[in-house]
Formats: C-alpha cells, structure tokens, sequence
C-alpha cells in the first residue's frame, strides 16, 4: 500500500464534533471565564482549544515557558498585553500570537473592556492545568502567582524566574 493510500484510509472514531453557543466545559479561573470547545477527547490530543473572555484589568498568570507544547492566541474582542520576555506587544481584535515551546509569555486585559480569546494548545495536555488550577482556587478564589506556579509544574511548565530575580514578570512591565 503507497504512503498516500494510507493516508486517505477513513479514521476510525467519531467523525464529527459540534459545540454550540453557550456548550462546553465552563472554567472560571477568578475574573476570567473559560470555555473548553476541544479538549482533545476528538482529536486524538493533537489538539485543545478553548474560549476565555478576560474580564477588565485581569492579570495573567506569571510569565512562563512551556516545555511541550505550542499555545496560540486569536483576540476575538478587545485588546490583550502579551508580555514576551522583556516585549509588550498590544494584541487587539483579529491578531493571532502564537508560542512555541521554551518562549517566556504572559498575557492581561490592562483596558476597561472585557476581552474574548480563542486558544489553542498543541498537543492537548494544557487543557488539564486549567482544570487543576479551578479546583485550587475553589470557593470562588484567584489564581495568586503562586497556586499558578504550583498547578503548573506538571505539565511541563515552569515559571520564567530567570526574567526578573524570581517572580515571572520582568521588572520593565507595569502592572
């Protein structure tokens, strides 16, 4: 059988998966609230995405690298500060940002506007940390640095301590 013949065999499972409006998971992660489109349950976890509006003045988590997988972030609405490394770059509606692996990144919503992003994450696994992280923060709670740091670490994520003497944002952002 030829390489292509293979390839265009039909995959064997489910062949088709819809979430309508208001559907999917629901995590809230303190003022934001996040919305699990694919967890990765359809598509072998090759891949995640998931939908998060960021309520006005939302900080993200401390800025981190992850080890295993790629994160993309299209801005739906609004306008999010991704902090990469030392770099702001001001994302607004229709701008995607993608980040490899081993990349130090954070992101907020600094305006007085909500902000919506659809994100991806390649391969899966990430979908579980914000699982972890809710249920850390239970009883209605934020996501301090340091539960973030903590939830983190088994998904092949770490803090970026090297940015600013320990505590993942570099010194040169205002927060």
């Amino acid at each position: 059988m030829t390489e292509q013949a293979r390839n265009s065999e039909p995959r064997t499972g489910p062949a088709l998966s819809v979430v309508g409006p208001g559907e999917g998971e629901t995590i809230v992660l303190g003022t934001t609230r996040m919305r699990v489109l694919e967890d990765g349950s359809h598509t072998g976890h090759r891949l995640a995405i998931t939908e998060s509006v960021l309520a006005p003045h939302t900080q993200g988590p401390p800025q981190h690298r992850h080890g295993l997988h790629d994160e993309g972030f299209y801005v739906l609405s609004g306008t999010v500060r991704f902090t990469v490394g030392d770099e702001d770059h001001d994302a607004t509606t229709g701008t995607l940002v993608m980040v490899p692996p081993g990349t130090p990144h954070t992101f907020a919503n600094l305006t007085d506007e909500p902000a919506v992003l659809l994100s991806t994450f390649t391969p899966d696994l990430y979908v579980q940390y914000f699982r972890d992280l809710e249920e850390a923060v239970a009883g209605g709670g934020r996501p301090t640095p340091q539960v973030n740091v903590d939830v983190m670490s088994p998904y092949a994520t770490e803090p970026a301590t090297d940015l600013d003497g320990g505590r993942g944002r570099p010194a040169s952002v205002n927060r």
